[in-house]
């Protein structure tokens, strides 16, 4: 076996050796160091120059390029609407935390149009060359198409290796989406890297992100992602998506937008809407019904752990009891993790069946966890009754390493490999393994942002596949899963339709990996297409280490679910050290915490029509009130159309000042009203945060006053 701690993959030919990193322009996930941009280029029409009318577009072709949909521009460009440039990108892959350097060994931004055809009413085919003063110049092909609202582009370019699609953007047009970023909801300012990988333990909260980058490789950046979507949306209510797989690079550093996709093609949709909510919207999976009835409790430790845990929250609205360790635990450096063999553990368990059944009896689901790895069990306490790592390796069912045999992937205290899901006889065995899973009502499908850039598969390049690996994952796990069944994710790309969870935030306040980082994640990815996510309540990580020690107490956990209430899923997590941490059945938290699974499910009626529709559950302000001085705030948003949640985001505060779009609003847990379009100051007592309906909204004061009497 193979341990590929600190490897140095390569990428579009060539290697970077780890200690060369700081001096070679590696993408440095600590404090934002974002690289040069592109520079302008030159727009020539040549001889095409003219309008061409194409459906419900004009393409007009002059000394700006600018297309327009029912007379409003949709893209515009006078410096170039292309470029491309031949290199690479080389990758350094930590634990799931993927670094790249960057290679760009010739540019070219000066476009030149040679020939416009109109090829039918909908379509116009452009040709012309990509070139430098005095250097090669290489043909390009644009193929532009109008379906209704929709602007279809296809741009290629041959004999290169990154096709750049460039737009210029008006003075205050914001950007908003590019997946689940956990920074600022408007991205203007910033360079995003599509690529699918682990988020990063600090993210800029110093020193830990500079002690986790030099320990561990996993500082991350304000733009590293589990769930990176090559889609975003503007201020000025047009949208851009695409569909290649392969590393993109999206450059807002400048008054442009730069799409460069490590491609020779992008096949691209702008598309333009009458609302922001209309150009977000997105079908999506619908959630069990009995997921919104109560909370879905964490718990751990054994069969008799389970229930002594489970008494202690009596009172309490609990749906579900999700059991991650059913598999058994083994401790790490890192904390508590468990036995990825994917068969219960009897001596963890005894007596699983009965405890099912009795949870069963009480109307609560059990609830699993699996990921896309398998183990050798060999060093397992009991072992195993079937070895699924073996049975993978015999077959050949497991990616593939270039050096020969299985790529072996090491998880900061044990190995693991990845079960090959492009293999259609591996795909078929592991979905058996999930079919067999032994809850009642679902399972956390872990990781799918694993897949090394120089894996060897069984079909397919790994350079376009790693960021379509989660939606393969995805679409496993959908293929076995019941009716009934609540299965959640952590890692996506485009075309995602099931669930999501915002990743493992520290369990901290703060905005770059904390509480407040998965409201931040959870808003930015609404807008890109995960419209139904949730948080782990309290977070995941912890650290003992006494100067970046990171503990959650029982003020947080509780803000933490308040919030969390006015969410598609109340769901908590005991965390990578649970002995350690505030727990939801602790008797210090248990009662508050009751208190708000009570809330929860006393809008099971109201969530199940937020969650029904294609607009995100959660909304930035942007999405309900845009131009009003609430569209600009970051740390509150709506729920549905009728609720404006502003949680309480730092220790020992009493109330928090909110920024109220216009008109008279209401505060749910006390009946006050506020004349809007102001910021106001409100108290919050610990259970209640600022929540508050429009006061014409009849069927949210009849929620209201329920919940005031709970």
């Amino acid at each position: 076996m193979r341990l590929n701690r600190r490897a140095a993959l390569g990428l579009g030919g060539g290697v970077v050796a780890v200690g060369a990193l700081a001096t070679a322009g590696v993408e440095l996930r600590g404090p934002y160091r974002p690289t040069p941009g592109l520079p302008h280029g030159g727009w020539d029409p040549g001889q095409a120059a003219g309008d061409y009318p194409i459906g419900r577009h004009l393409v007009e072709l002059g000394r700006t390029f600018r297309v327009l949909h029912d007379g409003v521009p949709v893209w515009w460009s006078s410096t170039g609407v292309l470029a491309a440039g031949r290199g690479g990108l080389d990758w350094v892959d930590v634990h799931g935390h993927f670094s790249r350097h960057r290679r760009l060994d010739a540019l070219w931004v000066d476009v030149v149009c040679r020939t416009a055809t109109l090829t039918s009413p909908e379509e116009l085919l452009l040709i012309g060359v990509l070139g430098v003063r005095g250097g090669e110049h290489l043909p390009w092909r644009m193929t532009l198409r109008s379906a209704g609202d929709v602007l279809d582009v296809d741009v290629s370019v041959p004999g290169t290796d990154l096709v750049v699609l460039r737009s210029d953007l008006a003075r205050d047009e914001g950007v908003h989406g590019l997946g689940e970023q956990f920074t600022d909801f408007d991205l203007r300012g910033r360079q995003v890297v599509l690529v699918t990988r682990e988020q990063g333990v600090g993210r800029g909260k110093q020193p830990l992100t500079v002690l986790s980058e030099q320990t561990k490789g996993a500082g991350g950046s304000p733009t590293t992602t589990y769930a990176p979507m090559p889609a975003l949306v503007t201020d000025a209510l047009r949208g851009l998506a695409w569909e290649q797989d392969e590393v993109a690079e999206v450059d807002l550093r400048g008054d442009r937008l730069d799409v460069g996709v490590w491609s020779d093609r992008i096949r691209g949709h702008w598309r333009t809407a009458a609302t922001p909510g209309e150009l977000v919207r997105t079908p999506h999976d619908a959630l069990p019904a009995w997921t919104g009835e109560g909370a879905i409790i964490s718990l751990q430790g054994g069969t008799d752990e389970v229930r002594r845990k489970l008494a202690a929250l009596d009172g309490a609205r609990i749906a579900g009891v999700w059991v991650q360790d059913w598999v058994g635990r083994r401790t790490t450096n890192f904390g508590s993790r468990l036995w990825w063999t994917w068969e219960l553990d009897r001596q963890h368990y005894p007596g699983w069946e009965e405890l099912v059944a009795e949870l069963t009896a009480r109307d609560i689901r059990v609830l699993t966890y699996v990921n896309p790895f398998v183990v050798d069990p060999g060093e397992k306490p009991g072992g195993v009754r079937r070895n699924l790592y073996q049975e993978a390796l015999a077959r050949d069912f497991l990616v593939g390493h270039p050096g020969g045999g299985p790529y072996v992937l090491d998880q900061d205290g044990f190995n693991a490999s990845l079960v090959d899901l492009t293999n259609p006889a591996a795909y078929a065995w592991f979905a058996e393994v999930l079919a067999a899973l032994p809850g009642t009502g679902g399972w956390m499908a872990d990781f799918g942002e694993s897949l090394p850039f120089d894996a060897v598969l069984h079909d397919g390049d790994p350079r376009e596949l790693h960021n379509r690996w989660p939606q393969l994952w995805e679409e496993l796990n959908t293929s076995v899963r019941g009716p009934e069944d609540f299965v959640f994710h952590r890692s996506a790309w485009r075309g995602s339709r099931a669930p999501h969870w915002a990743g493992d935030q520290l369990m901290s306040w703060d905005r770059h990996d904390g509480m407040a980082s998965a409201l931040l994640g959870i808003l930015a990815g609404g807008v890109s297409g995960l419209p139904v996510n949730h948080t782990d309540v309290g977070g995941y990580t912890s650290l003992p280490q006494a100067v970046i020690r990171t503990r959650r107490d029982a003020e947080l956990l509780l803000r933490w679910s308040e919030w969390s209430v006015w969410s598609p899923v109340l769901r908590t997590h005991e965390g990578n050290r649970p002995e350690e941490n505030a727990q939801v059945y602790d008797a210090d938290v248990a009662p508050g915490f009751a208190q708000q699974t009570r809330v929860f499910a006393e809008l099971a009626s109201y969530r199940a029509g937020v969650v029904a529709d294609e607009v995100p559950a959660m909304r930035h302000c942007w999405l309900e009130a845009p131009g009003t001085g609430a569209a600009r705030r970051d740390d509150q948003y709506f729920f549905g159309r009728s609720f404006l949640v502003a949680p309480v985001l730092e220790p020992g505060k009493g109330g928090r000042d909110v920024a109220l779009p216009p008109g008279r609003w209401v505060l749910v847990w006390t009946g006050e009203e506020f004349d809007g379009d102001r910021v106001v100051r409100i108290r919050s007592l610990v259970g209640q945060p600022p929540v508050l309906h429009r006061a014409e909204d009849a069927a949210a004061a009849g929620i209201a006053a329920r919940i005031r009497l709970l």
